[in-house]
């Protein structure tokens, strides 16, 4: 088969033309290609690696932020239950113990926790003497009954 001149020069110029296209087309590619590799070096931090191996250790630091979460958690209940059992309840009455005595030189003050356990202590004033008693309290009961001012010291500590 023999082509003619005219034949072969459209031929050469169809491919020079397909292959100007080719060219054009791998330039655009070429750009587009090193505009995210610009983003991905922004997104790694201008690291090396690729996003997988960027991927992977982000993962590593969530599973780690994770156990801290968890242990941090774990020491707050712990927390949580020692504040419980601390004197953190506390008020103080004042009151006339008798009658003509004026002053409110008698007190009583209730110092408890969270589960109304604790003591109330009662210093009594009287014209010639004082006298201080002390009444446990476990879970809101008393081994001994306690005094309307010491009643009413109790709920006021458990109100704060």
């Amino acid at each position: 088969m023999h082509l003619s001149a005219s034949a072969a020069g459209w031929i050469a110029l169809g491919a020079a033309a397909a292959a100007a296209v080719a060219l054009l087309a791998a330039l655009v590619h070429s750009l587009t290609l090193r505009r995210v590799r610009k983003a991905q070096l922004v997104l790694l931090g201008g690291g090396k690696d690729d996003l997988v191996d960027f991927a992977v250790s982000l993962q590593a630091r969530i599973d780690d932020l994770h156990r801290a979460v968890d242990e941090v958690a774990a020491a707050l209940g712990r927390l949580d239950r020692r504040i419980d059992d601390t004197v953190s309840k506390t008020a103080i009455v004042r009151y006339d113990a008798y009658e003509n005595s004026g002053g409110h030189q008698s007190a009583s003050v209730a110092m408890l926790d969270s589960f109304r356990t604790g003591v109330v202590l009662s210093a009594i004033q009287g014209r010639d003497y004082a006298r201080i008693y002390v009444k446990e309290l476990d879970r809101g009961r008393a081994s001994v009954a306690l005094s309307p001012e010491e009643l009413e010291a109790v709920e006021r500590a458990m109100a704060s």
